[in-house]
């Protein structure tokens, strides 16, 4: 319950910036954290094994005053995809184009895509969302090409000279306004995720099941050799069904594993189970979230946001597959954040409908203190299964300049483990509380 030793192993998901730009916005964000709880929290330097597939780095965090004094160690494992994603990237755009669209075209024939419409609307008009932005472009172009084509006409040109010259004026103004909008648009970075999703789905990336196989066999031989109180797995966005598969996989390797030494969660962050689950192929993957559901010795807390359109928001990601496992069902616990109450409100109106940055919270800081905080979760020292079962009595025992309050909540934090339920307390819910003043 109270955690001085804490060993977190976030799993990458599809995002090209890799370990570079995530460090440095962790840096930033456990700066925001340590001022927003009146805490010291020291930093250390990146430093990666041989083969570069995993980055560690440590965080030592500390409270003093008020009565209070608390310490906690966290050893930070980044495991790193960046290199097949930034290879993925590197695609002509000739060739990721007509792919993505005959995916999706295949996806809304074989009816995929209305299974995403039913567990999530929001979710598939953001999937659809480079498919409307790329045939926007293509009319442009179009227009543009053809307009072209009939000055050149207009002009005395013979037609196999108009033709081919708008052609390539049209080739030319779509291929520019795919690359020179693409930072506005993000549309060739999610046709590529979408073809990186479906090839996962359907076994097609031996790479990268390969590299998942080996964090699997990290993981155990981190369980075995590990003092920390807690291990906690962390998947953020597509990152959370590569962390449940690494699980899985490791379970496979080692079905003794969370038996023996440290407790060990699985925190889902903004998930996106469905992507991959969904299609027909993915038997292995429906498999494997069986196993976790009625596994004993893992739990599994599922970090939702309905302001988030990038997650599955109230959906459960076992029963959602049509897994039904009866009452040995026990994960995972879903939880609902909301952002609103973690930041300011002149704040939060600025990015509200910035979707990457809004999905991109669950691993920020946060401006108010909340139940939900995930620089807590990763520093503070309640430990994470009775953080989400008593969400009120772990922020007290944060922010409380109270002896017999913050003795209190403790008192409460021990009192049960958290309930086995698909609807924990909302963290929406919780009762803010104002930030520790020292003398």
């Amino acid at each position: 319950m109270r955690v001085s030793n804490r060993h977190i192993i976030y799993v990458q998901g599809y995002d090209p910036r890799g370990l570079a730009q995530y460090y440095r916005m962790f840096r930033t964000e456990l700066r925001k954290f340590a001022r927003l709880y009146q805490l010291s929290a020291t930093l250390s330097r990146p430093h990666s094994k041989s083969d570069d597939e995993i980055t560690s780095w440590s965080i030592e965090t500390k409270a003093h005053g008020d009565g209070q004094a608390w310490q906690t160690r966290t050893t930070y494992d980044f495991l790193r995809f960046e290199d097949f994603i930034q290879s993925d990237l590197t695609a002509p755009i000739w060739r990721t184009v007509p792919h993505a669209v005959r995916l999706y075209l295949w996806m809304i024939f074989c009816g995929t895509i209305g299974r995403f419409w039913r567990a999530s609307w929001r979710f598939t008009i953001f999937m659809t969302w480079p498919h409307i932005i790329l045939l926007l472009e293509t009319l442009v172009a179009a227009v543009g090409g053809f307009m072209f084509g009939k000055g050149l006409d207009a002009l005395g040109a013979p037609w196999p000279l108009t033709w081919l010259a708008g052609s390539a004026v049209f080739v030319a103004l779509l291929w520019g306004a795919l690359r020179y909008f693409e930072n506005q648009t993000y549309v060739l970075y999610l046709l590529r995720d979408t073809i990186w999703t479906i090839q996962f789905a359907h076994r097609q990336r031996p790479d990268w099941d390969q590299r998942i196989d080996r964090f699997a066999k990290y993981l155990t031989e981190v369980v075995r050799a590990s003092e920390a109180d807690e291990i906690v797995i962390v998947g953020h966005s597509s990152g959370s069904f590569l962390a449940a598969e690494m699980l899985a996989r490791a379970l496979k390797l080692d079905p003794s594993l969370g038996r023996h030494g440290p407790r060990i969660m699985l925190l889902t962050l903004g998930g996106n189970f469905p992507i991959v689950g969904f299609h027909k192929a993915a038997a292995d993957f429906r498999d494997h979230l069986a196993q976790l559901a009625v596994e004993p010795q893992i739990d599994w807390i599922d970090c939702q946001a309905r302001k988030d359109v990038m997650n599955f928001f109230k959906l459960d990601p076992v029963t959602s597959h049509g897994i039904d496992v009866g009452s040995a069902k026990r994960n995972p616990t879903i939880v609902p954040v909301r952002f609103r109450e973690i930041i300011r409100p002149d704040h939060y109106n600025l990015f509200r409908w910035q979707f990457f940055r809004v999905h991109f919270q669950f691993v920020m800081a946060n401006e108010r203190p909340h139940a939900y905080d995930f620089f807590m979760i990763v520093c503070g020292p309640v430990a994470l299964r009775e953080r989400m079962a008593h969400p009120a009595a772990a922020l007290t025992v944060v922010t409380t300049s109270e002896g017999p309050e913050r003795e209190l909540a403790w008192s409460a934090l021990a009192v049960s483990g958290p309930a086995r339920t698909s609807t924990p307390p909302d963290l929406g819910t919780t009762k803010e509380q104002p930030a520790r003043r020292r003398g």
